[in-house]
């Protein structure tokens, strides 16, 4: 998943940029840029994999001079794409992914089109976005045609002379939103990015909307749809805890998930401990609801480290969860602990770090408590998960088996035998003394959006229903 962020103002608008920008690096941890509209259009990318994004741009930002312009923390493109064509000079941003792209790319090499930016042998799809808008006979057009062409998803913004065109991908996986401040406009992927700025948030994107932000006010373009697919993820663990999605506050959401795997659990405990920082706020609300003292064991040592689950290699990721966990022997030893986690995606560093590191000072049991169900279906839109191979709950069906099955439907019912075997083969592998998943139901309630309105692919292997136009 990506970030973007968007601002036009009556004057430099370099600042906001470059702070509210900032405020989506839990999103990206590959490349980053921004792109201003002055008396030229302007642009900066840098590759942010093992820095930060305000070291990075510092100096840039001070130098760029622009009333509007857009930015981008980005998890797989370098961007944003800047592009002269029949409708001006252009910088366009995305989060997005476009499954069909390979095929795309060839119907447009067939039309004599080529691709500049490409990293690692693979499409930019941002490029790729920009590519099929240009097809059009407006910009407005160019956009619908590429939520008509793309399989997956594609939320924008693009920036020229008049303002910014921001659009919400067709089926409402991700966010977008506006705030806001004076004579000031601003669209970001993270609601939370506006607080500290000063600006008030006016309106949730509807999936499929496109407007255009002036100087003067906000023009809608194309009206959204009411049917809605927003990932559910976002609630669990990608979003910002400060962020709403649907005017529905993420901190809040993982509070009650947290209090629901609370319920009916009996076990006894002397502590109650979220792994930082995207467990605490499901172990503040198990703490709420049972009764049981919240407490650290283990700290997050954060500067200078991304969120383990982002970086694109696991040899990063795992120096990431060895290196910035820091246990506290003291609180740890002889202590009966729950330990609340988000999710489960490969286990290895539950079991290799987290878990460890509470047995090599002295934990005396360790009952971990997993908000959202077992991870079962790569994620099609890339935000998620990853491949069917590294997840934990596939690992252990086909060893449970003893090959790949030819579905997995039993195990997904939680009441059934095959599903226990799952849940205790995972507690085994990663070393707990017990393990409880979080219900698909309980999970859904949490949230506090109407089931019809979340995408669940990753626990159900059922895939959003398309957008009405």
């Amino acid at each position: 998943m990506s970030g973007v962020f968007g601002v036009v103002a009556k004057k430099n608008c370099n600042e906001d940029l470059y702070y509210g920008t900032d405020y989506h690096s839990h999103l990206g941890t590959q490349f980053a840029g921004l792109a201003v509209y002055g008396a030229e259009l302007t642009r900066k990318i840098h590759d942010i994999k093992g820095s930060q994004f305000k070291a990075k741009f510092h100096e840039d930002y001070l130098k760029m001079q622009g009333d509007k312009g857009v930015g981008v923390i980005s998890a797989r493109d370098e961007q944003p794409i800047v592009m002269n064509s029949k409708f001006g000079p252009f910088a366009i941003v995305t989060d997005g992914f476009i499954d069909n792209a390979d095929k795309l790319a060839k119907e447009l090499f067939k039309k004599g089109r080529s691709f500049s930016e490409v990293g690692e042998g693979k499409i930019n799809f941002v490029e790729m976005a920009a590519k099929i808008i240009i097809s059009g006979k407006t910009i407005v057009e160019g956009i619908e045609k590429v939520f008509s062409k793309i399989q997956g998803s594609c939320t924008l913004l693009l920036l020229n002379k008049d303002g910014i065109y921001a659009c919400r991908d067709r089926l409402g996986l991700t966010p977008l939103v506006i705030g806001k401040k004076g004579s000031s406009w601003a669209v970001s992927t993270e609601s939370s990015a506006f607080l500290n700025l000063g600006y008030k948030l006016v309106k949730h994107l509807e999936p499929g909307e496109i407007v255009l932000i002036t100087r003067t006010g906000l023009e809608i373009k194309r009206q959204g749809s009411k049917s809605n697919q927003i990932c559910s993820f976002l609630w669990v663990y990608t979003g910002f805890p400060a962020s709403n999605y649907e005017s529905i506050n993420v901190e809040t959401s993982r509070e009650r998930c947290g209090a629901q795997l609370a319920k009916d659990d009996n076990i006894q405990a002397d502590m109650v401990a979220g792994i930082p920082d995207s467990g605490t706020a499901h172990a503040i609300g198990y703490s709420m609801q049972s009764g049981v003292p919240l407490r650290r064991p283990l700290v997050k040592y954060t500067p200078g480290y991304d969120r383990s689950y982002t970086p694109a290699t696991q040899e990063r990721r795992d120096l990431v969860a060895k290196m910035k966990l820091i246990p506290i022997p003291e609180i740890i030893k002889g202590k009966r602990i729950v330990f609340c986690d988000d999710s489960i995606v490969r286990g290895t560093q539950l079991k290799n770090y987290t878990i460890q590191k509470l047995k090599n000072h002295g934990a005396k049991e360790i009952h971990l408590r997993i908000s959202c169900p077992p991870l079962m279906f790569p994620c099609k839109f890339n935000y998620s998960t990853r491949s069917i191979n590294e997840l934990a709950a596939r690992r252990a069906i086909k060893d449970i088996e003893g090959k790949e099955p030819k579905s997995v439907c039993k195990y997904l019912d939680e009441n059934s035998k095959e599903y226990k075997k799952m849940v205790d083969w995972i507690s085994k592998d990663i070393g707990a003394t017990t393990l409880k998943f979080q219900k698909l139901e309980d999970m859904i309630k949490a949230i506090g959006l109407d089931k019809s309105k979340l995408c669940l692919y990753c626990w159900t292997g059922k895939s959003p229903a398309k957008a009405k136009k």
